[in-house]
């Protein structure tokens, strides 16, 4: 019996912008990004029913303003990504039969960190989507853990939820962003797991 059959737990799993333009070949590219995309798959393909909602966020910048630059200091701005509309945008070929409960978009006139800030095509907020399915907890995983998957995990954490990030799922853009986020995550009580224990 899962967790979510029990009646102890609903919990959604937020795949956090699994989206080429954060991949190799991507216009922000991490590396190592294209193997987690394909860990994700194969993980919704094998535990979707942890899960009460899977949910999806993508980066869809349209005007996002001084998210963008010519000259980005890659902390407060950062070349040109996620653009709404264009194929790195869609998300990971890797996820091409998730189906997810609900798909977000975020950032169009915004940076647009969190999966908080985005909106699925009913124009609901990820809290709506959550509370609509009586979920009490997460787990996020994507792209990337020092940044988007962070700040949506923390804002899980803000709006009452018990939080996850499955670090197995998730990469930072560099090893010492990533430590500077799990002492950000662990301080704000989400916890870190991989996700062979759970």
């Amino acid at each position: 019996m899962s967790l979510t059959e029990s009646g102890t737990e609903r919990r959604a799993l937020i795949v956090v912008d699994v989206q080429p333009t954060f991949c190799e070949g991507g216009e922000l590219a991490t590396e190592g990004a294209n193997e987690i995309a394909y860990r994700v798959a194969a993980y919704v393909a094998a535990h979707r029913d942890r899960y009460t909602t899977v949910v999806t966020t993508q980066d869809w910048h349209i005007d996002p303003g001084e998210h963008f630059s010519e000259t980005p200091d890659f902390v407060d701005s950062w070349p040109p990504h996620g653009v709404a509309g264009s194929p790195n945008a869609e998300l990971h070929p890797a996820l091409a039969d998730l189906v997810p409960d609900a798909k977000l978009l975020k950032g169009q006139y915004s940076h647009g960190y969190s999966g908080f800030d985005g909106a699925d095509e009913h124009g609901r907020s990820l809290t709506t989507v959550l509370s609509e399915a009586a979920v009490t907890a997460v787990d996020v995983v994507g792209l990337v853990e020092s940044h988007c998957v962070k700040h949506t995990a923390l804002d899980a954490r803000r709006a009452g939820l018990h939080a996850r990030v499955l670090t197995d799922l998730t990469i930072p853009v560099s090893p010492a962003q990533g430590e500077e986020a799990e002492r950000e995550l662990r301080a704000a009580g989400v916890d870190l797991r991989d996700s062979s224990a759970l």
